[in-house]
């Protein structure tokens, strides 16, 4: 009873603390520009951890984890990908997405698209909102299974309770303070997961599991190897190929997109590309120790794990005092929170900004947008509620099924966009309709190389698409080519 009274007491002060920030962020918040993308005034540190937070979600303390549990070293492909990924996005999009998208003044990666190659059908806007919609209902909805899981362990509430809470939550900052509550909080989100994913597996091993090479190969040596999987079969290469594919969804994540657009200056980015690498690399090194370091654990204490994507929440129980626990605890909140409520943003504002205001009502004042916004996170996160009710639901297969999606749909349309001056309105929408459609149907198929993470050929598909359909149907117009001519000149100036 003291146990749970402390852990609860802890979460309590936790959500104060977020809810604090959502209310000082919401007297900041005046327009759709400040809502939206937080005036463009984000640091290095908060736009650096902003990213990482929104990023990585309740996977990092969950999902990672588990799978380092059941599959030891060959997690390492997935997260040497997923590392590789993150440098090479901030290295090749973030200047020059944060420079295009003031010389066209875009809110949203959809108006962006649009305003690049001056489509005046807004044909690229609302298929583009489409396809956030669509996949943010199934990324939303992973992190509302990991806050039910949380919830579920912690407190031992009925899933359903649990998941509700959860969405509780998340909700109502996002809510009141927009994109400057959700960086804000995100800032100290993501310091507080990196710790906890540090402290836990040095806390574990100080504890006696100092020799984890040993212990492992006792359980099972083929733990300890990059090239077979548990069972001691050779890894093929569709499956080295697909967790190593994981690291090219970063170009068309909206919600770390948007990351980019709202920092201050292009200097800030460099330095928020440091951070966020550094970051990145020590979060994902602790996961996979949680991961391995509590499959020691399980087998020397001979406790039974029902779900391997609970082993991080197995150890705190197991090693801290509840206060303690409590606060790591709180960093699987955190995680979830500092996802969700990115994903709900950029919804509602695929939403408000791409769908009801080219649709409905092209005249629609900022405060107006801004309302709309508000009634879309409420609406949007009442359907992840809904998808995410199935409890045996995976954390890491929900993402990947999103992660594909936004990675195909939209990163080679916008890295091309922002090097390639030939890339017409066209090519856009083609690589992003086959992009998205190839995501949809490759997860239906099976068998050889249907075998392989769908990310790949959603990619290569989206790809020659553009390429090819820019090639056969013309040159840009004349505008778009002076709009391009002006970027390149403001990206010198800015840098």
């Amino acid at each position: 009873m003291e146990n749970s009274f402390a852990i609860t007491t802890t979460f309590i002060a936790y959500l104060i603390l977020m809810l604090a920030i959502g209310v000082i962020a919401y007297q900041r918040t005046k327009n759709s520009s400040d809502y939206f993308l937080g005036g463009r005034s984000l640091g290095p540190w908060p736009a650096a951890l902003s990213a990482g937070a929104s990023d990585m979600s309740g996977w990092l303390l969950l999902g990672l984890p588990g799978y380092a549990y059941a599959a030891g070293i060959e997690a390492f492909w997935l997260a040497g990908g997923l590392l590789v990924g993150t440098w090479l996005n901030w290295l090749i999009n973030a200047k020059r997405l944060r420079t295009y998208s003031i010389t066209t003044d875009a809110l949203t990666l959809p108006e962006f698209l649009s305003r690049r190659f001056n489509d005046k059908s807004k044909m690229i806007q609302v298929i583009s909102a489409f396809f956030i919609l669509l996949f943010f209902l199934f990324y939303t909805s992973s992190g509302l299974v990991a806050g039910g899981k949380l919830f579920e362990t912690v407190f031992g509430l009925d899933y359903t309770t649990a998941v509700v809470i959860g969405t509780v939550c998340v909700v109502s900052y996002t809510l009141f303070g927009g994109f400057l509550a959700v960086s804000w909080t995100d800032l100290v989100q993501g310091l507080l997961m990196s710790a906890a994913l540090l402290i836990v597996p040095i806390a574990a091993m100080e504890g006696g599991f100092s020799d984890l090479s040993g212990q492992l190969e006792s359980i099972n040596p083929e733990l300890l190897t990059l090239w077979n999987d548990s069972k001691g079969e050779p890894l093929s290469a569709i499956a080295i190929i697909s967790l190593v594919a994981w690291g090219l969804g970063y170009f068309g994540q909206p919600h770390i997109l948007a990351r980019f657009k709202a920092t201050r200056s292009n200097k800030d980015l460099t330095t928020a590309r440091r951070i966020a690498v550094v970051w990145t690399a020590l979060s994902m090194l602790g996961a996979m120790l949680v991961g391995i370091v509590g499959l020691i654990y399980v087998n020397n204490s001979g406790v039974s794990v029902d779900d391997g994507e609970k082993i991080f929440m197995l150890l705190v129980n197991a090693l801290f005092h509840p206060v303690i626990a409590g606060i790591l605890l709180a960093a699987i909140l955190a995680a979830v929170m500092s996802t969700a409520d990115s994903q709900l943003l950029v919804s509602s504002s695929a939403l408000a900004e791409d769908f009801y205001k080219q649709v409905f009502k092209q005249d629609a004042s900022s405060e107006e947008i801004v309302m709309v916004g508000r009634v879309a996170v409420v609406g949007i996160s009442i359907v992840a509620l809904v998808l995410a009710m199935t409890p045996d639901s995976s954390v890491l297969g929900l993402v990947s099924y999103a992660w594909a999606g936004f990675g195909a749909a939209f990163g080679p349309a916008l890295i091309l966009s922002l090097y390639w001056a030939r890339m017409n309105r066209n090519g856009a929408l083609a690589g992003i309709l086959v992009g998205g459609i190839t995501i949809v149907v490759w997860k239906q198929l099976s068998g050889g190389w249907f075998d392989v993470y769908e990310i790949v050929p959603g990619i290569i598909f989206s790809t020659l698409s553009i390429i090819v359909v820019s090639l056969l149907t013309g040159e840009p117009e004349e505008s778009v080519k002076a709009q391009h001519a002006k970027f390149e000149k403001q990206l010198v100036e800015l840098d």
